[in-house]
Protein backbone atom coordinates (compact mmCIF):
# COMPACT_ATOMS: atom_id res chain seq x y z
CA UNK A 1 0.00 0.00 0.00
CA UNK A 2 1.15 2.86 -0.89
CA UNK A 3 1.33 5.88 2.13
CA UNK A 4 0.21 9.18 0.42
CA UNK A 5 -0.04 11.02 3.36
CA UNK A 6 2.71 12.68 4.91
CA UNK A 7 3.56 12.48 8.76
CA UNK A 8 3.06 15.98 11.22
CA UNK A 9 5.87 18.18 11.83
CA UNK A 10 7.15 17.53 15.04
CA UNK A 11 10.77 18.09 15.35
CA UNK A 12 12.94 21.15 14.64
CA UNK A 13 14.96 19.83 11.87
CA UNK A 14 11.97 19.10 9.42
CA UNK A 15 11.79 20.88 6.14
CA UNK A 16 9.19 23.42 6.57
CA UNK A 17 6.74 24.34 3.34
CA UNK A 18 9.27 27.06 1.96
CA UNK A 19 12.37 24.49 1.95
CA UNK A 20 9.95 22.03 0.81
CA UNK A 21 10.20 24.07 -2.21
CA UNK A 22 13.78 24.48 -2.89
CA UNK A 23 14.30 20.67 -2.23
CA UNK A 24 11.98 18.83 -4.30
CA UNK A 25 12.11 20.20 -7.43
CA UNK A 26 16.09 19.50 -7.24
CA UNK A 27 15.59 15.82 -6.32
CA UNK A 28 16.07 13.04 -9.19
CA UNK A 29 12.82 11.97 -11.01
CA UNK A 30 11.15 8.89 -9.68
CA UNK A 31 12.04 5.86 -11.25
CA UNK A 32 7.91 5.46 -12.36
CA UNK A 33 7.77 8.78 -14.85
CA UNK A 34 11.29 7.85 -16.50
CA UNK A 35 10.64 6.10 -20.02
CA UNK A 36 12.49 2.64 -18.28
CA UNK A 37 9.72 2.63 -15.59
CA UNK A 38 9.87 1.24 -12.32
CA UNK A 39 7.42 0.85 -9.34
CA UNK A 40 6.12 3.91 -7.78
CA UNK A 41 7.82 5.40 -4.23
CA UNK A 42 5.85 4.15 -1.20
CA UNK A 43 6.71 6.90 0.83
CA UNK A 44 6.61 10.52 0.68
CA UNK A 45 9.82 12.45 -0.38
CA UNK A 46 9.33 15.01 2.28
CA UNK A 47 9.37 12.24 4.65
CA UNK A 48 12.86 10.78 3.25
CA UNK A 49 14.67 14.31 3.10
CA UNK A 50 13.07 14.89 6.67
CA UNK A 51 14.54 11.86 8.02
CA UNK A 52 17.98 12.71 6.68
CA UNK A 53 18.12 15.68 7.73
CA UNK A 54 17.21 13.90 11.50
CA UNK A 55 20.13 11.72 11.27
CA UNK A 56 22.00 14.38 10.79
CA UNK A 57 21.14 17.05 12.86
CA UNK A 58 20.54 14.53 15.87
CA UNK A 59 23.30 12.62 15.28
CA UNK A 60 20.96 9.33 15.71
CA UNK A 61 21.63 5.78 14.64
CA UNK A 62 19.80 4.68 11.19
CA UNK A 63 18.02 2.13 13.40
CA UNK A 64 17.14 4.31 15.69
CA UNK A 65 15.38 6.44 13.37
CA UNK A 66 11.91 7.29 14.91
CA UNK A 67 9.15 5.04 14.61
CA UNK A 68 6.94 8.24 12.93
CA UNK A 69 9.50 8.45 9.71
CA UNK A 70 9.80 5.67 7.16
CA UNK A 71 11.39 2.64 7.72
CA UNK A 72 15.55 3.06 8.03
CA UNK A 73 16.40 0.76 5.67
CA UNK A 74 14.10 2.77 3.52
CA UNK A 75 16.03 6.12 4.37
CA UNK A 76 19.29 4.90 4.29
CA UNK A 77 18.69 3.47 0.35
CA UNK A 78 17.79 6.97 -0.85
CA UNK A 79 20.89 8.45 1.03
CA UNK A 80 22.91 5.72 -0.77
CA UNK A 81 21.66 6.05 -3.92
CA UNK A 82 21.62 9.87 -4.18
CA UNK A 83 24.90 10.79 -2.92
CA UNK A 84 26.22 7.74 -5.33
CA UNK A 85 24.38 9.81 -8.41
CA UNK A 86 25.72 12.86 -7.02
CA UNK A 87 22.24 14.30 -6.53
CA UNK A 88 23.42 15.91 -3.01
CA UNK A 89 26.65 17.49 -4.56
CA UNK A 90 24.11 19.05 -7.02
CA UNK A 91 21.52 20.35 -4.89
CA UNK A 92 23.98 22.39 -2.54
CA UNK A 93 25.41 23.67 -6.25
CA UNK A 94 21.62 24.88 -6.86
CA UNK A 95 21.30 26.58 -3.49
CA UNK A 96 24.57 27.90 -3.52
CA UNK A 97 24.31 29.87 -6.35
CA UNK A 98 19.98 30.80 -5.99
CA UNK A 99 22.12 32.67 -2.27
CA UNK A 100 24.82 34.40 -4.41
CA UNK A 101 22.15 35.44 -7.37
CA UNK A 102 20.12 36.73 -4.24
CA UNK A 103 22.95 38.57 -3.08
CA UNK A 104 23.86 40.36 -6.18
CA UNK A 105 26.69 38.19 -6.61
CA UNK A 106 27.77 36.07 -10.10
CA UNK A 107 26.29 32.80 -9.83
CA UNK A 108 29.59 30.95 -10.25
CA UNK A 109 32.66 32.09 -7.60
CA UNK A 110 35.89 33.07 -8.85
CA UNK A 111 37.53 33.18 -5.79
CA UNK A 112 37.41 30.45 -3.41
CA UNK A 113 38.99 29.41 0.27
CA UNK A 114 40.24 26.24 1.49
CA UNK A 115 40.59 24.47 4.87
CA UNK A 116 41.23 20.97 6.66
CA UNK A 117 39.30 20.09 9.49
CA UNK A 118 40.56 16.62 11.57
CA UNK A 119 37.67 15.14 13.55
CA UNK A 120 38.34 11.75 15.75
CA UNK A 121 36.42 8.71 14.16
CA UNK A 122 34.24 5.83 15.79
CA UNK A 123 35.45 2.44 16.03
CA UNK A 124 32.69 2.09 12.87
CA UNK A 125 35.61 3.67 10.96
CA UNK A 126 37.95 1.08 9.39
CA UNK A 127 41.77 1.46 10.13
CA UNK A 128 42.39 1.74 5.63
CA UNK A 129 40.27 4.99 5.64
CA UNK A 130 41.30 7.00 8.92
CA UNK A 131 44.80 8.08 10.78
CA UNK A 132 46.44 10.26 13.09
CA UNK A 133 47.03 13.50 12.29
CA UNK A 134 50.07 14.47 14.72
CA UNK A 135 49.97 18.13 14.30
CA UNK A 136 46.38 17.95 15.96
CA UNK A 137 46.70 14.89 17.68
CA UNK A 138 43.94 13.16 16.83
CA UNK A 139 43.16 9.74 14.90
CA UNK A 140 40.42 10.00 12.77
CA UNK A 141 39.87 11.51 9.56
CA UNK A 142 40.66 14.48 7.86
CA UNK A 143 37.91 17.26 5.86
CA UNK A 144 39.05 19.41 3.19
CA UNK A 145 36.31 22.04 2.84
CA UNK A 146 36.21 24.48 -0.14
CA UNK A 147 33.43 27.67 0.47
CA UNK A 148 33.40 31.14 -1.33
CA UNK A 149 33.61 34.23 -0.14
CA UNK A 150 30.09 34.22 1.31
CA UNK A 151 31.09 30.61 2.79
CA UNK A 152 28.85 28.70 0.98
CA UNK A 153 30.19 24.92 -0.24
CA UNK A 154 31.95 24.38 -3.20
CA UNK A 155 33.61 20.85 -3.21
CA UNK A 156 34.40 18.98 0.41
CA UNK A 157 36.28 15.81 0.39
CA UNK A 158 37.00 13.21 3.33
CA UNK A 159 40.43 11.76 3.70
CA UNK A 160 42.48 9.79 6.17
CA UNK A 161 44.26 11.92 8.93
CA UNK A 162 47.16 11.63 8.76
CA UNK A 163 46.73 12.69 4.80
CA UNK A 164 48.79 15.80 3.67
CA UNK A 165 46.72 19.27 3.25
CA UNK A 166 49.28 19.99 0.26
CA UNK A 167 49.32 16.46 -0.86
CA UNK A 168 45.69 16.73 -0.90
CA UNK A 169 45.31 19.85 -2.40
CA UNK A 170 46.94 18.90 -5.46
CA UNK A 171 43.97 16.33 -6.43
CA UNK A 172 41.54 18.56 -4.80
CA UNK A 173 42.51 22.02 -7.29
CA UNK A 174 42.97 19.25 -10.15
CA UNK A 175 39.08 18.62 -10.00
CA UNK A 176 38.18 22.10 -8.76
CA UNK A 177 39.81 23.74 -12.25
CA UNK A 178 38.34 20.96 -14.03
CA UNK A 179 34.51 21.58 -12.61
CA UNK A 180 34.57 25.17 -12.13
CA UNK A 181 36.64 26.03 -15.03
CA UNK A 182 35.76 30.38 -14.33
CA UNK A 183 38.22 29.92 -10.73
CA UNK A 184 41.37 32.64 -10.82
CA UNK A 185 42.79 32.58 -7.34
CA UNK A 186 41.94 30.42 -3.85
CA UNK A 187 43.22 31.36 -0.50
CA UNK A 188 44.68 28.79 2.19
CA UNK A 189 46.60 28.17 5.48
CA UNK A 190 50.43 28.27 5.30
CA UNK A 191 50.32 24.29 5.13
CA UNK A 192 49.20 24.81 1.51
CA UNK A 193 52.55 26.50 0.88
CA UNK A 194 54.71 23.69 1.03
CA UNK A 195 56.18 20.97 -1.55
CA UNK A 196 55.88 24.19 -4.06
CA UNK A 197 52.18 23.97 -4.38
CA UNK A 198 51.69 27.52 -5.52
CA UNK A 199 53.84 27.18 -7.97
CA UNK A 200 52.61 23.93 -9.34
CA UNK A 201 49.24 25.04 -9.33
CA UNK A 202 50.06 28.30 -11.28
CA UNK A 203 52.11 26.24 -13.87
CA UNK A 204 49.83 23.36 -14.42
CA UNK A 205 46.29 24.62 -13.56
CA UNK A 206 46.70 28.46 -14.18
CA UNK A 207 45.36 29.13 -10.56
CA UNK A 208 46.58 31.73 -8.00
CA UNK A 209 47.06 30.00 -4.85
CA UNK A 210 47.63 32.75 -1.59
CA UNK A 211 48.44 31.36 1.45
CA UNK A 212 47.35 33.67 4.66
CA UNK A 213 50.43 33.56 6.75
CA UNK A 214 49.47 34.38 10.16
CA UNK A 215 51.23 37.04 11.83
CA UNK A 216 54.40 36.67 13.95
CA UNK A 217 54.71 36.91 17.83
CA UNK A 218 51.26 36.01 17.70
CA UNK A 219 49.17 33.85 20.57
CA UNK A 220 45.86 32.01 20.62
CA UNK A 221 43.32 32.30 18.80
CA UNK A 222 43.89 34.75 15.81
CA UNK A 223 41.41 36.15 13.36
CA UNK A 224 42.73 35.88 10.31
CA UNK A 225 41.65 37.65 6.68
CA UNK A 226 40.02 35.14 4.78
CA UNK A 227 40.60 32.34 6.44
CA UNK A 228 38.00 33.16 9.03
CA UNK A 229 35.16 32.50 6.30
CA UNK A 230 36.01 28.94 5.99
CA UNK A 231 36.09 27.78 9.78
CA UNK A 232 32.86 29.84 10.16
CA UNK A 233 31.59 27.59 7.83
CA UNK A 234 33.24 24.41 9.60
CA UNK A 235 31.43 25.75 13.06
CA UNK A 236 28.14 25.75 10.93
CA UNK A 237 28.67 21.90 10.07
CA UNK A 238 29.81 21.26 13.62
CA UNK A 239 26.22 22.33 14.50
CA UNK A 240 24.98 19.26 13.21
CA UNK A 241 25.85 16.47 16.29
CA UNK A 242 25.96 13.66 13.21
CA UNK A 243 29.69 15.94 12.15
CA UNK A 244 30.92 16.27 15.22
CA UNK A 245 32.30 12.73 15.25
CA UNK A 246 33.06 10.73 12.11
CA UNK A 247 30.97 7.43 12.18
CA UNK A 248 31.04 6.84 8.75
CA UNK A 249 32.82 3.59 7.27
CA UNK A 250 32.37 4.84 3.80
CA UNK A 251 34.27 8.62 3.80
CA UNK A 252 31.93 9.57 1.12
CA UNK A 253 28.84 9.09 3.13
CA UNK A 254 30.63 11.19 5.75
CA UNK A 255 30.61 13.84 2.75
CA UNK A 256 27.25 13.42 2.14
CA UNK A 257 26.52 14.36 5.90
CA UNK A 258 28.14 17.27 5.79
CA UNK A 259 26.80 18.27 2.14
CA UNK A 260 23.01 17.70 4.10
CA UNK A 261 24.34 20.01 6.70
CA UNK A 262 24.99 22.47 4.48
CA UNK A 263 21.60 22.24 2.22
CA UNK A 264 19.78 22.42 5.65
CA UNK A 265 21.86 25.72 6.05
CA UNK A 266 21.37 27.29 2.98
CA UNK A 267 17.24 26.10 2.45
CA UNK A 268 16.78 27.76 5.95
CA UNK A 269 18.49 31.17 5.01
CA UNK A 270 16.03 31.21 1.87
CA UNK A 271 13.33 30.64 3.31
CA UNK A 272 13.87 33.36 6.18
CA UNK A 273 13.68 35.64 3.28
CA UNK A 274 10.33 34.43 1.55
CA UNK A 275 11.57 34.84 -1.65
CA UNK A 276 9.29 33.13 -4.59
CA UNK A 277 10.46 29.61 -5.92
CA UNK A 278 8.58 29.04 -8.66
CA UNK A 279 10.58 30.50 -11.72
CA UNK A 280 13.74 29.01 -10.14
CA UNK A 281 12.61 25.41 -9.45
CA UNK A 282 11.79 25.28 -12.64
CA UNK A 283 14.13 26.48 -14.32
CA UNK A 284 16.27 24.29 -12.19
CA UNK A 285 14.55 20.93 -12.11
CA UNK A 286 17.19 17.86 -13.52
CA UNK A 287 15.90 16.94 -16.83
CA UNK A 288 13.96 13.53 -16.97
Amino acid sequence: MRHSSRRPCRYPSDTSVAEWALIEPLLPVPACRTKTGGHPEKWPRRDIVDAIRFIVDNGAKWRALPADFPPWQTVYGFFWRWNRAGMVAFIHDQLRRRIRTDKGRCSFPVTLIVDSQSVKAASTVGKDSRGYDAGKKINGRKRHIVVDTLGLPVMITVTPGDARDEIIARDLLWRLRLTHPQITQVWADSAYSRDLLPNWAADHLWLTLRPVIRPKGTKGFVVLPRRWKVERSIGWIMNARRNCRDYERLPQHSEAHLNWAFITLMTRRLARKGHRTDSWTKKNRPAD
